[in-house]
């Protein structure tokens, strides 16, 4: 038989394993719950990518359609253009304007080429005085043919007045002639640059017989004096005419006076004379007008 202590040691020895293995299982799950804590408290860090374009060094291809990749075209800097410097304006001297040559007139001066011939008619005086003007320019013309082309009109300013071939010293619209302007008219139409004027002065009459141009003016017949008078048209324009209105050609001047060419006859007359005369009707006259 045996002892009671040795009975004892023997069911104890079980025991005690029993609780060094329930330990040793604790032991484990406390060591496996331990790790899961920790992997929930820490997870497992994941490095991050940031995509930089920046810092990329992959290329991105673009696609184009069809799926083929569009290969870029380098970036190409635009020329610089240099601009071309604008020259500053060089100064220029300042032009002084020439003075204008004063023509000297001379003290005296004569036409000598010139003929002059009888009026046919008693007041065919501006026809005779025109044609043996247009003759000296080279242009012959009959008297006759000249005044049946001047137009008819009661207002001597437009055309002839009365009958040519009428009474002088009397005043429209009875037998009477014509005055500058319709004369130049006609003289035009035959080719000649003739302008009639009013108020021509005595410098230009010297200026034109110098240069050589014959002049045709309007005076009273024989030079006198005489006095103008106002009449009024059929149209209603008042117009100044003179009785025994004539027209003769100034052929030359000098200090003293102007020389005349009247018809056939040639005379000379003092400028005071002439020009009492001639103011009648305003110092009416034809020159050549040159270009």
């Amino acid at each position: 038989m045996k002892s009671s202590s040795s009975t004892q040691a023997g069911s104890a020895v079980p025991l005690i394993l029993l609780w060094i293995g329930a330990i040793l299982v604790l032991s484990v799950l406390l060591m496996i719950g331990f790790e899961l804590i920790l992997i929930e408290v820490n997870p497992i860090a994941r490095p991050s990518v940031e995509y930089s374009p920046q810092t990329s060094s992959l290329p991105i291809l673009q696609l184009g359609s069809g799926g083929y990749p569009i290969t870029p075209t380098p970036f190409q800097p635009l020329p610089t253009s240099t601009p071309t410097p604008i020259p500053s304006p060089t100064s220029q001297p300042t032009l002084s304007p020439s003075p204008i040559p004063t023509v000297k007139i001379p003290a005296s001066a004569r036409i000598e080429a010139i003929r002059g011939f009888p009026q046919t008619l008693n007041l065919s005086c501006e026809s005779r005085s025109a044609v043996d003007w247009a003759g000296f320019f080279g242009v012959s013309i009959n008297e006759l043919e000249f005044l049946s082309q001047l137009p008819q009109s009661d207002d001597p300013n437009k055309g002839f007045v009365g009958n040519p071939n009428g009474p002088g010293g009397l005043i429209p619209p009875n037998p009477y002639g014509v005055h500058a302007a319709p004369v130049a008219a006609l003289l035009r139409a035959y080719g000649l640059p003739a302008e009639d004027i009013a108020g021509l002065t005595i410098d230009q009459i010297k200026t034109e017989i110098a240069a050589g141009r014959p002049v045709i003016v309007w005076v009273i017949f024989g030079t006198m004096p005489g006095s103008a008078l106002q009449y009024t048209t059929q149209a209603g324009e008042v117009v100044s005419v003179a009785p025994n209105e004539h027209t003769a050609i100034i052929i030359g001047y000098d200090p003293q006076g102007v020389t005349l060419l009247d018809g056939a006859a040639i005379y000379w007359r003092s400028w005071d004379t002439f020009l009492q005369s001639f103011m009648v009707l305003g110092n009416m006259a034809i020159i050549y007008r040159s270009q």
